[in-house]
């Protein structure tokens, strides 16, 4: 992977940085990719993801979904091997 190094990056736009880093749960590398990403039109952020992941959930049209096993007695049956 490529080693970026900004120089004279402005102190109050890394005080912002680092601030939205935290409130995101990422470390400054991860925001500041995910910021450049989302700049260069490359990739939508997690909220994004999300909604196409459930609208590709919605379109496989399960139909009746009640004959499918209960997550809950799945998850019991392979605890107890």
């Amino acid at each position: 992977m490529a080693l970026l190094q900004v120089r004279d990056f402005p102190d109050e736009l890394y005080a912002i940085l680092s601030m939205v880093a935290k409130r995101e749960n990422r470390s400054i590398t991860q925001e500041t990719i995910t910021l450049l990403q989302a700049a260069l039109g490359q990739s939508g952020g997690r909220r994004e993801r999300r909604k196409r992941t459930l609208a590709d959930i919605a379109a496989l049209e399960l139909g009746d979904t009640s004959a499918f096993p209960d997550p809950a007695s799945l998850i019991r049956e392979d605890r107890d091997r």
